[in-house]
């Protein structure tokens, strides 16, 4: 991931993160959120632990390190990742897409009050304009969700993940600041995140196997390999290895950018027709995402 240039990481986040939120229908409605994030994380996990065994990385942390790395799991993998999935069963994917928009601008007050780091004016106007560009695209989708009695339910879902996954995000952020290790913490994160999605399904008295008809889909599992570990273990790798350049703030804007990919997926494969509207919104997006990406 070192060899790659910014935009070369950006591009992977986007072209991949962008795809998965279809890549999550296929896991909606066979298996529990909870259960399905675990079986994705862990695969991931252990994925990625297996590989830096191979290449003989260090593999032992402290407890205090553990303690962080658990952290960073439970929130940017795991519980973030269950209020996805329940939000996508009651509002269109559409909807959770324009909630993750507001993440460069969390990321980056986040970071700020946090640690200090400098958001400038350019960057906030930025992420306005390109939340309000998403937003437009997206603009029908809400006035389907209005009249739906879920419609608030799934809201609510959404704004906990994106506040989730921001506090997990700037905890990753913290862990490469104190030295860990961007593979091993990326793996032992990953398994952190799974095991508190356990702890959330057992908590439930979920079943945590899937039954015997899922598991004969192939959609099912071609839909779970791709979330691991296209999904998960090289989209993270690059978004951590791109956050450690250039900061949680403007790696955030892979949040407004991926729901233009998502929308022409929705196009090929959902049968949407794009309008004035859309075409608007695509355009101020694009420019929210100069803006804060200008000095990258």
């Amino acid at each position: 991931m070192q060899r790659l240039r910014n935009w070369q990481l950006l591009a992977i986040c986007v072209l991949t993160w962008g795809t998965t939120w279809y890549a999550i229908t296929f896991q909606i409605g066979h298996t529990a959120p909870e259960v399905g994030v675990a079986l994705r994380f862990a695969l991931a996990g252990a994925t990625v632990l297996a590989m830096c065994a191979w290449r003989a990385l260090p593999l032992r942390f402290t407890p205090r390190e553990h303690a962080r790395l658990a952290l960073q799991g439970a929130f940017l993998y795991g519980v973030s990742y269950i209020f996805v999935y329940h939000a996508e069963q009651h509002v269109v994917s559409g909807l959770v897409a324009v909630g993750y928009s507001a993440s460069p601008l969390i990321s980056g007050l986040g970071a700020w009050a946090l640690f200090g780091v400098r958001v400038s004016r350019r960057f906030v106007f930025g992420g306005l304009l390109g939340i309000a560009g998403v937003a437009l695209i997206f603009w029908p989708e809400f006035g389907k969700a209005a009249g739906s009695s879920s419609a608030a339910l799934g809201a609510l879902f959404t704004v906990a993940s994106v506040l989730l996954s921001s506090i997990g995000s700037l905890a990753a952020s913290r862990n490469r600041t104190h030295g860990l290790p961007l593979w091993p913490s990326l793996g032992y994160g990953m398994l952190y995140g799974a095991a508190a999605c356990v702890l959330v399904a057992l908590l439930q008295g979920q079943r945590l196997v899937p039954d015997a008809a899922v598991l004969a889909l192939p959609s099912w599992w071609a839909s779970l390999l791709y979330l691991s570990l296209a999904g998960s273990v090289m989209t993270f790798a690059c978004f951590l290895t791109l956050q450690e350049r250039i900061g949680p703030g403007p790696t955030g804007s892979i949040g407004v950018m991926t729901p233009l990919l998502a929308l022409l997926v929705s196009m090929l494969f959902e049968k949407f027709h794009p309008d004035v509207l859309t075409l608007t919104g695509a355009a101020l997006a694009v420019l929210g995402n100069v803006l804060m990406l200008q000095r990258v």
